[in-house]
């Protein structure tokens, strides 16, 4: 009986090509593991080319709720986003993939994991560090890291040469990875950084100038930091998400150009569109700006970096993550309320902001005198707060007197 191996597969070019290649080259009976994250893709014509290429087995798992539940929804109660500017959507649906390809791989019976990740990208120590974490037993296959074939074009002659019908083409090379949160797009005109990106590229999101002429509001609730609502009607976390993509797609919302350092090195770009998302994450730093106490508020920027790597680079399975993320549902315990935000043509700005425990006070912030503060404290705050920089200025004047009277 031959051995199973538990291909990551998504029907793509080069998922679609591995099939073919691990029969040929391995002789294993291949069993295509096909996570449903929100891809927007007609699962059912996946499994069917999956069969078609030469799997012995299709195993479809709908992940989209624990997805946002167990990965998205904490990257962003930490306000986790990677050098400042990608909210991660490639990155979190990694490890929920793995986790599920393993859990496969181990009630098959199966001896070996593969993926369809390219030596140059971050994905391959996303997956094998998740294998690693979860299975160190099992062997991990990396196709692009023992085949011949070296670009995208070769993995075209691959597929016409064994009959294999694919969605990319000479002209259409971009790598797009889609889920609930995002779509990234890479290649193409993307692998220069003299360019713009090409108008087609774009697919979650209207440009600027295709956006509605008039303002948007759209009113998002938390509860301990996770959001729970939209225009005040509680809807699942699938339901919101997708409601928010459409409402900020529609908006030009979300969409960035960047170069980012991957994990393995090099500097790449990309193209991300993140709507939804990015609507969720403004509204919850508006909302912490009301409920959280200065020093937890900087404390927890500076740990959201961190959280931000971690996740970029694979390490979604460690102690530390698990550490930090006991943090951040500590701090969020009281990030609780709503926030309302006016979207025009690409651009965010706040209404209004609400909680019940808002630690804003008016009384405090008015300039009209009040009761609560008296003004006459700030002198002896001041003094306290500047006595080393007053010990030091009559030190070193001193010392300078010295060096006067000396010549």
């Amino acid at each position: 009986m031959a051995e199973k191996v538990v291909l990551a597969y998504s029907g793509g070019l080069d998922t679609s090509i591995i099939i073919p290649w691990l029969n040929e080259n391995y002789g294993y009976d291949v069993i295509a593991f096909i996570a449903d994250v929100g891809q927007g893709e007609d699962i059912d014509a996946v499994v069917a080319k999956a069969y078609a290429t030469g799997a012995k087995k299709a195993i479809v798992k709908d992940l989209r709720e624990e997805f946002l539940r167990e990965y998205v929804f904490p990257t962003v109660r930490a306000g986790a986003v990677y050098e400042h500017k990608y909210l991660l959507g490639t990155s979190i649906a990694r490890p929920v993939i793995a986790k599920h390809q393993v859990e496969v791989a181990l009630a098959e019976g199966a001896t070996a994991l593969a993926h369809g990740c390219t030596g140059k990208g971050n994905d391959q120590v996303r997956f094998e560090h998740a294998f690693q974490a979860l299975a160190p037993h099992l062997k991990v296959i990396a196709p692009w890291r023992e085949w011949t074939l070296k670009s995208r074009e070769d993995c075209l002659d691959y597929a016409e040469a064994h009959g294999i019908p694919v969605e990319a083409s000479r002209t259409k090379i971009h790598s797009r990875d889609r889920n609930l949160w995002h779509v990234s797009h890479e290649g193409g005109e993307l692998e220069g950084t003299d360019k713009p990106v090409d108008p087609t590229t774009w697919r979650m999101s209207k440009s600027p100038q295709d956006a509605p002429d008039r303002e948007e509001f759209v009113e998002i609730g938390f509860e301990a930091g996770v959001p729970v609502s939209v225009d005040g009607q509680k809807l699942p976390p699938v339901q919101l998400v997708e409601l928010l993509n459409e409402i900020g797609g529609r908006n030009a919302i979300g969409r960035i150009d960047i170069v980012e350092n991957r994990f393995v090195g090099m500097k790449s770009r990309g193209a991300y569109e993140t709507p939804g998302g990015t609507l969720i994450l403004e509204a919850l730093r508006q909302l912490e700006a009301l409920t959280l106490d200065r020093e937890t508020e900087h404390f927890k920027e500076s740990l959201a970096l961190k959280y931000a790597e971690l996740v970029y680079f694979g390490l979604w399975f460690t102690p530390l993550r698990d550490a930090l993320d006991a943090f951040f549902a500590k701090t969020e315990e009281n990030v609780t309320g709503s926030v309302k935000l006016a979207l025009y043509k690409g651009n965010i700005s706040v209404v209004s902001r609400t909680s019940d425990v808002s630690l804003y006070s008016a009384d405090l912030s008015s300039f009209t005198m009040g009761a609560s503060y008296d003004q006459k404290d700030a002198e002896g705050f001041i003094k306290i707060l500047g006595l080393p920089a007053r010990v030091r200025a009559q030190v070193l004047g001193q010392k300078a007197k010295h060096k006067e009277l000396a010549k």
